[in-house]
């Protein structure tokens, strides 16, 4: 029985490392894109209705960058927050080429809604 044990161990291992090699491959080698997050500032509180203002400074590949409250995208972003509930919450911009796959560079900052 323990060595059955051994080769289940075996195969979970060898489907970790494949699962952690394809990962490593989707991301992208960094470009030289560099993104900041002018407003809101870091720590600062806000309205449940604010704008999100960065700037994007594109490398080789970066096209546009995707906004993220919370961790969920918000496709279709125009620049301002709406009805956001009262409490902390963490937006982030990602850098991303023309296809939408993500590059390294990245900002984020926390807020707390009034």
């Amino acid at each position: 029985m323990s060595g059955v044990r051994v080769f289940i161990g075996f195969l979970m291992g060898v489907g970790l490392l494949i699962a952690d090699g394809l990962h490593a491959s989707d991301s992208l080698p960094d470009d030289g894109s560099h993104i900041q997050i002018t407003a809101p500032k870091d720590g600062e509180t806000v309205d449940s209705t604010f704008e999100l203002k960065y700037e994007l400074h594109a490398g080789s590949q970066a096209h546009h960058a995707h906004v993220y409250l919370d961790g969920q995208y918000q496709k279709g972003f125009k620049g301002t927050f709406t009805n956001v509930p009262p409490g902390q919450h963490e937006i982030r911009v990602v850098a991303a080429n023309k296809d939408h796959k993500m590059l390294p560079a990245s900002a984020t900052v926390k807020v707390t809604v009034k």
